[in-house]
């Protein structure tokens, strides 16, 4: 069975419908999602080879991972929601962030990622497997 993952930003100026099944959800500890998420960490539900449907005009902005990926953000021009990254090397790999999605409660991190940069005080939960940089693949 084939689910549908619904979101958009914060104003409804942009809407987005996901079909398919996320590859994995995680929390990431990078010091790019800390800065784009303002907090010590990002959720992601990352989406490979999904039917993605992007309705209202996005903003992006750039930057490049430690490892040499170039990450494309997209955010609200409007209202600033940040709510999804894809990366250009890699076009069937959508990634969304939970808050903006339709119901949030969908999202079940199965894994920490780059723990290296991590802060004590940004508690994620202890029981899942966690990464200091990328899992392996």
């Amino acid at each position: 069975m084939t689910n549908v993952y619904a979101g958009g930003c914060a104003c409804g100026a942009v809407r987005y419908v996901i079909t398919g099944e996320p590859a994995v959800m995680l929390d990431c500890q990078c010091r790019q999602c800390q800065r784009d998420s303002g907090t010590g960490h990002q959720s992601h539900l990352t989406f490979v080879a999904a039917e993605v449907k992007v309705d209202g005009e996005v903003s992006h902005w750039e930057t490049t991972g430690d490892g040499g990926t170039v990450k494309r953000r997209a955010f609200c021009p409007t209202c600033g929601s940040s709510m999804h990254m894809t990366f250009p090397a890699m076009p069937d790999v959508f990634i969304v962030t939970p808050a903006s999605l339709d119901d949030p409660s969908r999202y079940r991190p199965q894994l920490v990622s780059w723990t290296a940069a991590g802060y004590a005080w940004d508690h994620l939960d202890p029981a899942l497997p966690r990464f200091d940089k990328m899992p392996p693949r």
